[in-house]
């Protein structure tokens, strides 16, 4: 029995050391994906700042046009145009924090606050990869221990409570009449 305990501390130590070493492949994935939405985002807002300076205007003057406009679909574009500034800098903020990150603390940054709609792209796209880096590796030991070390308290809790059961079970056996009390050392 004890034998299979161990075993299954090891195999869920393995499982965990797997599951946390895709964390930094993941957070590159995002990342990878995260550069391209800023890129694409870029290319929107620099198109419009161009024609709004092309038509002697700035951004801000430029959306209040949107704004101050009779026609509803002008200003409907004039509010997507502010929902894609602030998307830009949203991401823009969070690749630069990814880029200052050490690559070992960048899965935390990903997860802290990400952009749901990358993070969707991401998972959907994600393909497992197995850890060939030191940020990998620092993950997956992670992962192995902190799983293995749960699964290894549990065990040992279910096995002292199995105890204490058993040795109320015999101290009520020799509480039943005919029966002797165990002895205490």
């Amino acid at each position: 029995m004890r034998a299979l305990g161990r075993l299954i501390v090891v195999i869920a130590a393995a499982f965990g050391g797997l599951v946390a070493s895709q964390f930094p492949e993941f957070a590159q994935q995002y990342r990878q994906r995260l550069g391209g939405a800023v890129d694409e985002l870029l290319r929107v807002v620099a198109d419009f700042d161009a024609d709004a300076s092309r038509n002697q205007l700035t951004r801000e003057a430029a959306l209040q046009t949107y704004g101050r406009s009779g026609e509803p679909f002008l200003q409907d574009r004039g509010t997507s145009m502010e929902r894609i500034f602030a998307r830009y800098e949203a991401l823009s903020e969070q690749q630069a924090r990814l880029e200052t990150t050490p690559p070992l603390m960048r899965p935390v940054v990903v997860l802290s606050r990400p952009d749901p709609r990358v993070l969707e792209g991401a998972w959907a796209d994600f393909e497992p990869a197995v850890p060939v880096t030191a940020t990998g590796f620092v993950w997956a030991a992670l992962g192995f221990f902190v799983l293995g070390g749960l699964v290894s308290l549990v065990r040992q809790s279910a096995g002292i409570a199995r105890k204490r059961v058993r040795r109320r079970r015999n101290l009520g056996a020799a509480a039943l009449p005919g029966t002797q009390p165990p002895q205490i050392a």
